[in-house]
């Protein structure tokens, strides 16, 4: 049976192109420069693909965003690497790309940001990386891995357990898993590896600075509640639950709970309204 998975599709046709040498790629790029050769830009962007592909899993396994979205927006920044890309400086063509693939994607991240994520905490973090490695040490230790089990054998609760578990079954993609019935070869094997330095391209540790740095300009805005909630609930590493709030309050959890979807709109057009897209400043600068 022929896989339905789109991203193993879209990989399994991604690997019909070719890799070009460094020659190809310059003889390339000097035709899309002077005369704007289509097939050429074609054939550039077509051999880079699956860079794209491998930025945008980086991006997805600390961000937990829809690969095929990165890759979508990845794939436009690639497009305009080509149109912009000058081979007499000297600098190879991945390099380049990837600096405006990875502007792409942390723009498209911004405009699309769920403020849930602002509560991914370090705990949250942790669990995403061992929950399965856990499930399998308990099954080969003959537990079966229920849902108190893992809770107890991580120390989290299994209120934090069941949301993994829902993010990991949306959006979690394997690089093991092969691209198709009929080959051997798993998505990991059409990747190519990250050359030093464009780790350090555009960091999306940017991301947190930023939001971190606006949240803390809407801070003197809230009422009590509203701060405890967001230091406490929020963006706390051990959030505490809306009994423990409304009991010191002395309010109800539906209550708490309508404070707090009050300040979740609040932080919402807070954000939209000031977060300064430093992709954006950075493609419009370099555009």
């Amino acid at each position: 049976m022929a896989t339905r998975d789109p991203l193993q599709l879209y990989l399994r046709e991604i690997s019909k192109f070719p890799m070009l040498a460094q020659d190809e790629e310059f003889d390339l790029a000097r035709k899309v420069r002077d005369q704007g050769d289509q097939d050429a830009a074609f054939r550039l962007v077509s051999s880079h693909l699956r860079l794209v592909v491998k930025i945008a899993m980086d991006f997805q396994r600390r961000w937990m965003q829809n690969v095929l979205d990165l890759i979508q927006e990845g794939n436009v920044g690639l497009m305009r690497a080509v149109k912009k890309y000058d081979p007499e400086k000297g600098i190879k063509f991945s390099y380049y790309a990837a600096y405006w693939i990875k502007a792409y994607i942390l723009k498209y991240i911004m405009d699309n940001w769920r403020l849930v994520k602002i509560g991914t905490t370090q705990a949250q973090r942790k669990l995403f990386y061992n929950l399965n490695k856990e499930r399998q040490r308990l099954q080969t230790m003959g537990f079966t891995p229920s849902t108190s089990k893992l809770s107890e054998s991580l120390n989290v609760s299994e209120s934090d357990i069941l949301e993994m578990e829902q993010r990991l079954s949306g959006n979690d993609m394997s690089l093991d898993v092969s691209i198709g019935e009929d080959s051997s070869a798993s998505r990991i094997d059409f990747l190519p590896a990250l050359t030093p330095g464009i780790e350090e391209m555009l960091a999306d540790d940017e991301i947190s600075r930023q939001l971190e740095k606006h949240i803390a300009t809407i801070r003197p805005r809230l009422s009590d509640k509203e701060r405890d909630l967001l230091e406490n609930r929020i963006l706390s590493d051990s959030p505490l639950t809306l009994r423990e709030i409304g009991a010191k309050y002395g309010i109800t959890r539906e209550r708490v709970r309508q404070i707090e979807s009050r300040l979740l709109e609040k932080l919402k057009e807070h954000l939209s309204n000031k977060i300064e897209d430093f992709s954006a400043d950075w493609i419009k600068k370099h555009d």
